[in-house]
């Protein structure tokens, strides 16, 4: 398995467990009772995803690829520090503004929605069936290159994509493994609710906890 993320801090109590329980090989390789999992920081932001995540596909084959991460909610209904299993992802910021309209690139004349590996504009996740996964509920996201914090564009992205979940990264990891027809996996830890930016609201620690208990969990399964 290969197991994604974009910084090391969102998943550094499972690099610790994995650490002290498993073996491990050349820094970022762990094997445990024939199991063998592969670990890539890649980088916040679909630039360095995108490249970080090729140069660890290349040349190697894997059964399947995990994201993991921690993400912000258009949803004020998720608790803060509940874990979701990502479906879909859309570019939430790939387009033009047409004066107060934003147009994504399919609207632009740009691309076909429905060319492979996009559905209907989005990039679906195959929906791995592990009983981990199935029991948590199965959200849509966009991904940005700078996080929703004003009304306006809150407002305009969640009126547009009707996504739940707001990343850095998960279109580009969608993207790639849908490209490289690698089943895959992409599960957040809700830090706080996408509004206004006001970081006293966060609970950045309590999501990574959840995130990495979860984690631990699902590897020693």
């Amino acid at each position: 398995m290969l197991l994604v993320a974009a910084t090391q801090a969102e998943i550094a109590p499972l690099l610790h467990y994995l650490q002290s329980q498993w073996i491990c090989h050349s820094g970022n390789h762990y094997n445990h009772n024939g199991v063998n999992l592969q670990v890539c920081i890649g980088g916040v932001g679909m630039l360095q995803m995108s490249y970080s995540l090729s140069k660890a596909l290349q040349g190697q084959h894997f059964d399947m690829a995990l994201m993991a991460g921690i993400a912000g909610s258009f949803d004020v209904h998720l608790p803060l520090a509940s874990l979701v299993q990502v479906g879909t992802e859309y570019m939430g910021d790939l387009g033009a503004e047409d004066h107060d309209k934003f147009l994504d690139v399919f609207e632009l004349g740009l691309g076909n929605k429905n060319e492979f590996p996009f559905k209907d504009g989005g990039l679906v996740a195959p929906g791995l069936p592990r009983k981990e996964l199935v029991a948590l509920p199965w959200l849509n996201g966009i991904t940005v290159n700078t996080v929703s914090g004003s009304n306006h564009t809150i407002q305009k992205r969640a009126q547009h994509f009707k996504c739940s979940i707001e990343s850095m990264e998960g279109a580009a990891f969608h993207y790639t493994c849908l490209m490289e027809h690698l089943p895959f996996a992409h599960v957040r830890s809700i830090s706080n609710y996408v509004e206004p930016r006001d970081k006293s609201k966060w609970k950045i620690k309590e999501a990574i906890i959840a995130l990495n208990n979860w984690l631990i969990d699902f590897v020693q399964q």
